[in-house]
């Protein structure tokens, strides 16, 4: 069996339910489940309709999302989380680069890397370099003044977490910044790459060994062992090339607003809703939602 769930953007709430029971009909689906009034719905079907990928287009146009996926197993007991653009809105090296003045060449940079366009490391060191001599305290600046958190984050983790559920934030990005997300939303650990100063500065190197895609596929392997859990018992969500290798291990990988080139890789694309739309698709109603 499985289910297609529609949902779209929580301010917006243009999910019509029309437009709902016309695909159920036509698909022959089970009967409409609500998730959330014009937000969020599901119903289960017998097979994977052949024109999935045509009304996934059409739904689009619409502003609403539809994953088709199957329905043993998809209530997960872990996840695993990109940081940059996915728990948060910016790119932290990004940011700190606006604050070394070097902001338009390093974006360019990240923008080629997330593509697939470049390779992660040789991007990631190259962008460090040009950090070369930006004082440690713009780490906590642009903490406090750049950083904001992607909606519905915070109670995708309390949600998860009151059932039981194991959260780890593996990023590209720098374990400044991800210690200070972890703690502040509630993942349980979280890996990512470390700035290497000295004198009160950042030297422009990056610590070794460098996380990138396989290094998050190895915190997947390693922590579901350590936990006694299997692959498809993950959620993961990312935006970026490095994350497709954890996207298409785990047993349901979300692209969230992802880059083009990494959405057309992955079969559950959130291009509207927000970080809830996880919790939609695990078969969560908002009424079972907690706002930490």
């Amino acid at each position: 069996m499985y289910t297609a769930t529609l949902l779209c953007a929580p301010a917006l709430r243009n999910l019509e339910p029309a437009f709902v029971t016309a695909l159920r009909n036509a698909w022959g689906g089970g009967d409409v489940i609500w998730l959330a009034p014009d937000e969020a719905a599901e119903f289960s079907l017998a097979q994977i309709r052949g024109n999935r990928w045509d009304v996934w287009r059409e739904a689009q146009k619409r502003g609403v999302d539809l994953i088709v996926q199957p329905t043993e197993n998809r209530v997960k007991k872990m996840l695993l989380a990109d940081m940059d653009s996915t728990m948060i809105q910016q790119e932290c090296i990004d940011e700190l680069a606006d604050e070394a003045g070097v902001g338009d060449r390093v974006k360019d940079i990240t923008a080629r890397a997330m593509n697939g366009e470049l390779d992660f490391e040789e991007a990631l060191r190259a962008r460090v370099g040009l950090l070369c001599g930006l004082p440690i305290p713009t780490i906590r600046k642009v903490l406090e003044e750049r950083i904001t958190y992607m909606p519905g984050g915070a109670v995708l983790l309390a949600t998860m977490k009151a059932q039981g559920c194991y959260a780890a934030l593996v990023s590209g990005g720098f374990t400044d910044f991800t210690a200070a997300v972890a703690t502040r939303l509630g993942f349980d650990e979280n890996r990512a790459n470390t700035l290497v100063s000295e004198g009160g500065a950042l030297t422009g190197e990056v610590g070794t060994p460098i996380l990138g895609r396989q290094a998050k596929v190895d915190a997947l392997v390693e922590i579901t062992t350590r936990l006694g859990l299997t692959e498809a018992d993950v959620l993961a969500v990312g935006d970026g090339a490095n994350d497709l290798g954890m996207l298409a291990r785990a047993g349901t990988g979300v692209a969230l607003h992802a880059k083009p080139s990494v959405a057309a890789q992955c079969d559950v694309r959130i291009n509207h809703g927000d970080l809830t739309a996880l919790l939609f698709l695990q078969g969560y109603a908002s009424s079972d939602f907690i706002t930490p």
